[in-house]
């Protein structure tokens, strides 16, 4: 069990305390999921989704699989767009006035997450104060209270009183005074949508504070941060800020930007932490100091249910709740949430390390694959490999992206178009790597590569420096969440990266 032993104050007495729930939710996890779908149900009742799919007479969770299929974005955007429009007693209780604006990464068209009030208080705040419980918990001696943080967000705007923009947007307006005292920038920089701009502003208002904390996209928090080295002519962040301890980020698999952090930062006690949270909720957060595994969270409001990935691949649909999962098996994410996304199909595929309690890893996405071929390879896979590749060549990317390639009598291969920062000087041994230890993590594209009878050796396509973020740019998907797409069954997100890269 989870021990705090801080100093007598209210805000470490409020920590401790939630130590305590948490503890005591992991001690009996089935009943407060439980608790949550009773609570969800009774909540939609009177909305239109709860009448169009007789919420009345849902009593058990059998019901409610019977009563309601599971559905993709696209499946429950006509509840959404009523919402956009006003309209109360839609998905959720009332009106809504929040939605995160979220987009596939080679598809223009957005999609807007309704963030109830329930949502912003009793998910994501409440998952933001729960890092911190547990980053305490995990280093009493620890002085990030002493100084402030930087926070990197969004944009947002404002349409007939309905707020639309970046989670981080969203979240960085609504926070409490107490934490917009405590962190860097200022609002007005914070929300602007001129990255630029924005990054300059940052680096002028920090660079003479004690800065002990940062939050952020990992991909953002390197451009900030090198910016700001080469501002002051520093060897590394700890010149600059030497109480800095803690790194607090999610939404990308952290692993191939860490030896960056490494070296960027130069403080090898520097602490890094990592949360599950997405537009739609927020999940999980690594509660233990030597594991990646994170801790599913179930008193946040929202439902957890799960479909197996071979089962999915068949288009079988039949969930699970939690009671009933397994460790070793892949598992398709569905949530129903305080916002009303109702067994929504969030995208992500999981694994369980542990039952007791429950925790997960973040294994890829279901629409972030390459299964062209039969080679089954997501993007744990992939991060891991290049991840490799640049610790035995010491070299450093900024990003990739894989897709396709087809050759003529039914073989094929992969294309890896990757930027470095600092590139292999064997690039033959660096995709070497890469395919050997593929072929390690995964049977089906070992089996695939077998004597290249189905795939040959994948290639390698250099990428010039700030290609990748040319396209963020062209595509008004600077700063946020926006991430570049690792993986791709189509061409079409590569050959545009390969123009912009002549």
């Amino acid at each position: 069990m989870i021990n705090l032993p801080f100093k007598n104050s209210i805000l470490s007495a409020l920590l401790k305390q939630r130590i305590k729930q948490i503890n005591n939710v992991n001690s009996d996890p089935l009943i407060t999921q439980e608790k949550i779908f009773t609570g969800l149900i009774k909540k939609g009742l009177n909305t239109k989704f709860g009448n169009d799919h007789s919420f009345s007479k849902i009593k058990t969770y059998d019901d409610y699989k019977k009563n309601i299929p599971v559905r993709k974005y696209e499946e429950i955007f006509p509840y959404i767009e009523q919402m956009r429009l006003g309209k109360k007693n839609i998905l959720w209780p009332g009106k809504t006035f929040f939605f995160a604006k979220s987009s596939g990464t080679t598809n223009a068209k957005s999609k807007y997450i309704p963030l109830s009030n329930d949502t912003l208080y009793d998910c994501h705040f409440k998952g933001g104060k729960d890092m911190l419980a547990i980053y305490l918990n995990n280093n009493p001696e620890s002085r990030v209270f002493n100084g402030k943080g930087i926070m990197l967000g969004g944009s947002k705007e404002t349409n007939n009183k309905i707020i639309e923009g970046d989670l981080s947007a969203i979240l960085l307006d609504n926070f409490p005074f107490w934490v917009n005292s405590h962190r860097i920038p200022d609002i007005e920089t914070a929300l602007s949508d001129n990255w630029n701009e924005k990054l300059e502003k940052i680096s002028e208002q920090s660079i003479n504070q004690n800065i002990t904390n940062l939050t952020g996209v990992p991909s953002w928090m390197l451009i900030l941060l090198s910016k700001i080295i080469k501002k002051t002519g520093v060897n590394n962040i700890n010149d600059i800020w030497p109480n800095l301890e803690l790194y607090m980020h999610g939404g990308v698999n952290f692993q191939p930007y860490k030896n960056q952090f490494s070296k960027l930062i130069g403080n090898k006690k520097m602490n890094y932490l990592e949360a599950y949270n997405a537009s739609e909720g927020f999940f999980a957060i690594q509660d233990q100091k030597t594991s990646k595994e994170m801790l599913l969270m179930l008193d946040y409001g929202v439902f957890y249910e799960f479909i197996k990935k071979e089962d999915y691949d068949k288009q079988s649909y039949e969930a699970i709740g939690l009671k009933d999962v397994k460790l070793n098996t892949y598992y398709i994410l569905i949530i129903s949430t305080n916002s009303g996304l109702w067994r929504y199909q969030i995208g992500d595929i999981i694994e369980f390390t542990s039952i007791n309690p429950f925790r997960i890893i973040i294994k890829g996405r279901v629409m972030s694959c390459l299964n062209t071929f039969g080679e089954e390879l997501i993007v744990n896979n992939s991060d891991n490999a290049i991840e490799l590749a640049c610790k035995k060549t010491n070299s450093e990317i900024v990003d990739y992206t894989v897709a396709p390639i087809f050759i003529s009598n039914s073989a094929g291969s992969h294309e890896w178009a990757i930027e470095f920062k600092k590139a292999p000087q064997n690039t033959d041994e660096f995709m070497q790597i890469i395919d050997d230890h593929l072929k390690h993590l995964n049977s089906d594209y070992e089996a695939k590569r077998f004597n290249d009878l189905i795939l040959k050796n994948p290639k390698l396509n250099i990428i010039k420096r700030g290609v990748f973020l040319n396209w963020l740019s062209i595509n008004n998907k600077l700063g946020g969440q926006n991430k570049i797409s690792r993986l791709n069954e189509k061409r079409t997100f590569i050959e545009e990266i390969k123009k912009l890269n002549l």
